[in-house]
Order: structure tokens, then C-alpha cells, then sequence
């Protein structure tokens, strides 16, 4: 699940294989950069923004440059040997790819490719609230954010990217739940919303560096989370079914007897 976690541990491999190397090639398989030559620029910087990736890219002579990219649900890039196979997904999803002398690096099923002056990086990313995994993380502003949409569910509130940047479906979920509060509840009558959005960092925080998305402390696949994806699965504390519903757009998970809807819960 493509969360602020996972764009941090992508933007790391993709840091790893292209910071200080020049593009000696690129390809381009959307309609708006088809003919984008970036050969001779050099990656300077790979970074994240909460779910937005961000390759700084310069050349002199030239202002600088970001390629922006977001993985939403099924994007990824991988990096691979100059002569390597590129294996692990199909050559039809394939939207990006930048050459280096050393690596290639393939962006598979990438959501709003965009390339833009450096300066104007604000216009991407610039709406985005406090990043979960950034230097600009800052819980009070996050708080206030969220407070002030008072009526709103506080599983919508999370999922808000202009709110807190980078709390997908999944750790949406894992919050809710080990803070007992029904997906439901309206901001305005959750107990503790400071420690509900310090919560939602920390989980986060602590998948920095690995894929697998764990919140019960377990590393086997099937013991990482205690209610996301365990629909009709027993609740791991109180050994209920696990819910599953719609919610706006998305889906969530709860337990009923661990997350139960109370007097005064917006429904």
C-alpha cells in the first residue's frame, strides 16, 4: 500500500541508484512529456512530500528542475542493472524510464508525471499539510488543521492530505483502531486529537526502511496489522468479526466491540 512510508523508502532507492549521476537517456510514455529529452541533466536530490516524489534535477546553464511523480494505488518505480531484465511488472505499464551510466530507473503505473521549474514546486505540494516523515513535521499544526473542520469523520480527517501528509487507508485504519474510535466520529468528539494524530506518525514513522507495513510489532505478513484487509477475521484483542464498509471514497476497517459507536458519534 503506496503510503508515506512507502514514497520515503522509494524516494531512498531511487537517491541510492540516481543522486550525483547524470541521465545519459530518458523515455517518456505520457502524452504531456512524450517528447521530454532530459539527457545531461544530473539528479541532485530524490525527496518525498508526503504520497509525492520528487527528483531534483540540474544542468548548467539551466534553472532547475523537479519530476514530479505519485504512486497513488499501483504505482511504483524500480531501479535496475544497465543490462538487467526489467522484471517484476508489465512493460504496458511502464510511464517512465531515466538511464544513467550505472542504473536505469523504471517508473511502472505512475499518476501525474509532471515536469517543473524547481521554483515552482509549491504548485504540487504546496497545499499539502505537515509531512508525517519530514523535517517539517509539526503535530500542533497538524491539530489545528484537522480541528478545524469540526463535523468532519475523523477517518476523513486522516485520509486529508492537506491536513497531514502521507496517512493512507491502511494506517487510517491501524489509528483508529488502537485509539478505540469508530471510523465515524466526528473530529469535535474525539477525546484526545493530539494523541490521535501522534499516534498516526509514530506508525508510520516505524516502517521507515522496510516494505512491510507492520503496526502489531509482528514481521509476518499475515500478523502485520490488527483490522486492515481482515474483513470477517477475528479482532486480534477481542476476537470479533472485522468490519468492512464503504466511507466517502475509500473503504475502512474496525473492530465494533473495540471501536464502538457512541452516544454523540457522528453517523
Amino acid at each position: 500500500m503506496p503510503e508515506g512510508d512507502t514514497v520515503w523508502n522509494t524516494a531512498r532507492v531511487l537517491e541510492k541508484a540516481l543522486t550525483g549521476e547524470t541521465l545519459t537517456g530518458c523515455d517518456f510514455r505520457v502524452p504531456r512529456l512524450a517528447t521530454t529529452d532530459l539527457t545531461g541533466w544530473t539528479v541532485a536530490e530524490s525527496a518525498s512530500r508526503g504520497k509525492h516524489l520528487l527528483l531534483r534535477l540540474t544542468r548548467e546553464g539551466r534553472p532547475p528542475h523537479t519530476l514530479h511523480s505519485h504512486l497513488r494505488m499501483e504505482g511504483a518505480w524500480r531501479t535496475y542493472a544497465p543490462r538487467e531484465r526489467w522484471s517484476g511488472r508489465p512493460a504496458h505499464l511502464i510511464r517512465v524510464v531515466l538511464r544513467t551510466a550505472r542504473s536505469v530507473a523504471v517508473g511502472f503505473h505512475l499518476h501525474e508525471v509532471i515536469l517543473t521549474p524547481t521554483a515552482e514546486e509549491g504548485s504540487l505540494v504546496g497545499h499539502l499539510g505537515p509531512d508525517l516523515l519530514g523535517d517539517d513535521w509539526d503535530a500542533a499544526e497538524a491539530v489545528r488543521r484537522i480541528a478545524a473542520r469540526p463535523s468532519v469523520s475523523i477517518a476523513e480527517a486522516l485520509l486529508d492530505q492537506r491536513n497531514l501528509a502521507g496517512v493512507g487507508n491502511l494506517y487510517k485504519a491501524e489509528t483508529l483502531f488502537l485509539r478505540g474510535l469508530w471510523p465515524w466520529t466526528a473530529v469535535a468528539d474525539v477525546p484526545d486529537l493530539p494523541a490521535t494524530v501522534e499516534l498516526a506518525q509514530r506508525l508510520v514513522a516505524s516502517n521507515r526502511g522496510r516494505w512491510l507495513q507492520t503496526t502489531t510489532g509482528s514481521l509476518f505478513k499475515g500478523e502485520a496489522n490488527y483490522v486492515y484487509g481482515r474483513r470477517a477475521q477475528p479482532c486480534r484483542r477481542c476476537g470479533s468479526a472485522i468490519r468492512k464498509a464503504d466511507q466517502g471514497e475509500r473503504i475502512t476497517f474496525w473492530c465494533p466491540r473495540c471501536q464502538p459507536e457512541r452516544s454523540g458519534d457522528a453517523g
